[in-house]
């Protein structure tokens, strides 16, 4: 009896769920010192690994991304962008015709495992490194490098002279070890999508010629010796010509390190009422409406501080350069030119990313639709409100492109690596659109209050852990008292569409009886308003029987709402009895909200002596 005992104790262990905090994850610290020569736009560095392995597995190798490697011709990266059917018009051909003054590189010289040399080879991106020894669970390895890299002309992210005369965006510019989590290394070549890395702490010294302003991830940790803006009370530093200064940052618990510089940056600072201080890094001669942003960020931040959680870190900045824009931890590289409503947008995007892709920092290359999606659906959210516009549905574009994708025949399972998607477009539309309609989809299922507090909690819960797509449905599975699996499945692991229509409506006697119809493979609860003469609208509520449980919702404008019994979701067809006779009946509408992703609304509508869309025919 005893043993049966301790069987059935073993096997209900196997079913609690661990916390977030019992998840192992590796940890790293970097330091590193690097000599920037200008002139050649080449630079030596020495780096310096602490790695700690808390993962249950021994490693006998280890992988570091070579991101610069990406810019010479034949590249993978250059391939692909020659051979895809849609290029990114930023790339096409424009890497196969770098010379070598002009290519991006990085050449290891030397690298030691706790003081010894290791084997390696470079391989495109990657650095596979066969190590002595292995790193045993929870011990420390120390990994010791020394490298010489040259900056690309600025073809994506990355590089040196861009379109708008920055001298330098550094961003994957350094050697950097690979993640390895609960599903293996992820040593992805760069082909110019996403990115995962391993949390830890940043100790960064740069010395470069002295005309040049730096900003990025991290805090300056000598401002008394920079000037630049960086002080309070800062005076104008004449320097010698061919002087060279040394910047030292420190970024503690991120998982990248990003800088640039540039011999006309302008630098300013907002501070927010919670101390966190945003930096604005720009070429006043260029960046024309730059001086009007930091109102709108400090509104954004705040906006998101109260919504999805709360920033961590004490500053952020917003720094021109790049290709448009792209997200890094603690600063984000934005395009110069444009209209201000545009370089708003870009800057609330890619700040916002700072939650997702930046303290959240799932594996965007295995999802990317986590980081850019919820991105793009908070971007919306903030947005509507920055510039009151008020919109009812501010995520209706996500929808539109989503459509279209449907249409195109040329939509690809959401769960595709971020890589491997056939076409740039598909990549695009799947990743943002998809991913914010999933959210605010996910709003209609479990009602829109218990959304944000869903979201909320899954920020507080995960932040610094790399969630999954489980873990976030399991926050909004208990947030929402309701069972999700078949939400995800649907959305993320097929291209199924969801397609309700209104199929009979007739009267019998003082009633009348609906006749729903599930034309799509996705199955969806329903939201149905039906309007009465006088004008009353109420509100018919379909939960689906797999959802085990009913959302909680108050919407607007306050409806009465009934509650109808489940429709299991393999019945093509749901009928039920409305107390009131045809004739009082002026529309019927399946979620007038339009939340719901149905690509065929023209048969979501009943109105009373039109028909429209509807199969049957009212009958007295």
């Amino acid at each position: 009896m005893q043993k049966i005992y301790v069987l059935l104790i073993g096997l209900l262990l196997l079913y609690v769920e661990l916390p977030a905090q019992e998840r192992w994850q590796q940890r790293i610290n970097y330091e590193m010192e690097v000599d920037f020569d200008v002139s050649k736009h080449q630079f030596k560095g020495k780096q310096k690994i602490v790695y700690t392995n808390n993962s249950p597995d021994p490693l006998n190798k280890v992988f570091y991304h070579l991101y610069f490697n990406a810019f010479q011709p034949n590249s993978m990266m250059d391939v692909r962008s020659r051979t895809i059917a849609d290029p990114d018009a930023r790339v096409k051909d424009r890497i196969s015709k770098l010379k070598e003054d002009e290519i991006g590189y990085h050449k290891v010289l030397s690298l030691k495992h706790d003081g010894k040399a290791v084997s390696y080879e470079v391989v495109g991106t990657i650095l596979e490194v066969t190590l002595n020894k292995p790193i045993k669970p929870n011990s420390t390895a120390t990994f010791e490098m020394t490298f010489e890299s040259q900056v690309p002309v600025q073809i994506r992210r990355s590089g040196r002279d861009n379109k708008e005369g920055i001298d330098y965006s550094m961003s994957q510019w350094y050697p950097k070890m690979a993640e390895y989590d609960y599903e293996g290394w992820h040593a992805h070549p760069y082909i110019g999508r996403e990115f995962h890395g391993v949390w830890g702490d940043f100790d960064v010294k740069i010395t470069i010629d002295s005309a040049y302003t730096l900003g990025g991830t991290g805090y300056l940790q000598n401002p008394q010796d920079i000037g630049k803006g960086y002080q309070a009370a800062d005076k104008a530093v004449k320097r010698p010509k061919g002087s060279r200064l040394t910047w030292h940052f420190k970024a503690p618990n991120v998982h990248d390190f990003m800088w640039a510089a540039d011999r006309d940056y302008v630098h300013t600072q907002r501070t927010l009422e919670n101390g966190t201080v945003l930096h604005f890094l720009y070429q006043p001669n260029v960046a024309t409406n730059w001086e009007k942003l930091p109102g709108y960020m400090v509104k954004s931040f705040n906006l998101m501080n109260k919504t999805f959680g709360e920033y961590p870190y004490k500053q952020f900045s917003f720094i021109q350069g790049g290709d448009g824009g792209m997200e890094y931890p603690m600063a984000t590289l934005v395009v110069g030119e444009g209209a201000l409503h545009s370089l708003v947008g870009v800057s609330v995007h890619e700040s916002i990313h700072n939650w997702y892709y930046g303290v959240l920092a799932t594996n965007e290359s295995m999802y990317p639709w986590m980081d850019e999606g919820f991105t793009t659906y908070a971007e919306d959210y903030v947005m509507d409100q920055l510039f009151e516009t008020n919109a009812d549905n501010p995520f209706a574009g996500n929808y539109r492109a989503y459509y279209f994708l449907v249409a195109s025949g040329k939509q690809e399972p959401l769960s595709t690596h971020a890589d491997h998607f056939e076409e740039n477009r598909t990549y695009g539309i799947s990743s943002y659109a998809m991913g914010a309609l999933f959210l605010h989809q996910l709003s209609y299922v479990v009602g829109y209050e218990t959304f944000l507090k869903g979201m909320k909690a899954y920020f507080e819960k995960w932040k610094f852990k790399h969630p999954n797509p489980t873990d976030f449905k399991r926050v909004m599975e208990k947030t929402a008292d309701m069972e999700l699996d078949w939400y995800f499945n649907y959305w993320i692991e097929t291209t199924h569409t969801i397609d309700y229509g209104i199929k009979y409506v007739y009267g019998e006697g003082n009633k009348t009886k609906v006749t729903l119809e599930k034309v799509g493979k996705f199955p969806m609860p329903l939201d149905v308003w039906v309007t009465l003469k006088g004008g009353k609208l109420v509100r018919y509520y379909i939960p689906l029987e797999i959802m085990r449980g009913e959302k909680q919702e108050n919407t607007e404008p306050a409806l009465e709402t009934v509650i109808l019994s489940d429709w299991g979701w393999v019945y093509p067809t749901y009928t039920w009895t409305i107390n009131h006779p045809a004739s009082e009946i002026v529309a019927i509408e399946i979620d007038p909200t339009e939340r719901m992703a149905d690509v065929e609304r023209s048969n979501n509508i009943y109105q009373q002596g039109k028909n429209i869309g509807v199969e049957g025919t009212v009958k007295k």
